[in-house]
């Protein structure tokens, strides 16, 4: 396995500075997020480490030789949005710019996206997956032509009053995960496994490292803290940011060795990239980077 990092974190620093950093803490790779220029409303997107628009022969060479100089690989290029948004103009856009995230990943030899499907908030899941099976096939064929695999993440994006009812991320869960590869067969198609967003969902997550071990393109490394007396308050239907918070790897209730012990009996070697949301590290610039050598630090007791 090689631990990386995903950029979105670092929303302030170049291209070149990212990569020197993500070198100077020894990690193997990096998780590039590729959005539009310019912010996003929601927290952790509109970071554009890498600007797919204008992958331009000069830029691809200038980006894959930071890379080798800092002997960092790009595990992935990121992109997060809600592909199938109940608005039908942002929907259009959202995939007009995944399509360009793939082209990049195809040119710079990366052969990898991370990604969500999206969920159309106002509709059942039943409608949703009705939705998926007419948005993600194209897109799917898409990348198959340019040879590069699409990591469906499984945060269900549910936190607050803005996602609610239904989130904004239809494929958190093992049930609609096996609809979907039913729906689209393809070797192209698999997950970028979050382990995190399985606690508050009360999902086996590592029963699911082993049933779906041939669609795990890609790892995050997060954590999820529980707040039992939240919870007895509030109940499961209220906003999950009521009796859960994201958390720095060793600080929630994830089992690490468990986890990292179930990759390795499946016989996973791939990309494994922090991702830091922790809001108790996010005072100052300094203690950003501080959450992210913390992070590391942990994890090297599990991944060389």
């Amino acid at each position: 396995m090689k631990m990386g990092l995903l950029s979105a974190i670092l929303a302030d620093y170049s291209f070149e500075d990212m990569i020197a950093f993500a070198a100077d803490q020894g990690f193997s790779c990096v998780e590039v997020a590729c959005w539009p220029p310019g912010r996003a409303k929601r927290r952790y997107a509109g970071v554009s480490h890498i600007d797919v628009s204008h992958m331009t022969e000069e830029y691809a060479d200038h980006i894959l030789d930071t890379c080798r100089r800092h002997q960092v690989a790009i595990s992935s290029l990121a992109y997060y949005p809600n592909m199938m948004d109940h608005d039908p103009s942002v929907r259009r856009q959202n995939i007009d710019h995944l399509k360009k995230v793939i082209e990049a990943s195809a040119r710079l030899g990366i052969h990898m996206v991370t990604t969500f499907t999206g969920k159309d908030q106002e509709k059942t899941v039943e409608e949703n997956m009705k939705l998926f099976r007419e948005i993600w096939p194209p897109i799917i064929r898409f990348a198959e032509e340019q040879k590069v695999r699409i990591a469906i993440e499984n945060c269900p994006m549910l936190f607050d009053a803005g996602q609610w009812p239904g989130g904004q991320n239809l494929a958190a869960t093992p049930s609609i995960w096996r609809q979907m590869f039913e729906a689209i067969d393809s070797p192209y198609l698999g997950i970028n496994y979050d382990p995190s967003h399985c606690i508050w969902q009360m999902l086996d997550y590592i029963g699911i490292i082993y049933e779906f071990r041939d669609k795990i393109f890609h790892v995050h490394l997060k954590d999820i803290k529980l707040y039992p007396d939240r919870l007895k308050e509030v109940g499961t239907l209220a906003y999950p940011l009521e009796y859960m918070s994201p958390k720095l790897p060793g600080l929630g209730d994830i089992d690490w060795g468990k986890f990292i012990s179930a990759l390795l009996d499946i016989g996973y070697d791939g990309y494994a990239c922090i991702e830091i949301e922790d809001r108790a590290f996010e005072g100052s610039p300094e203690r950003i980077l501080d959450s992210i050598r913390q992070s590391a630090h942990y994890l090297r007791q599990f991944l060389c």
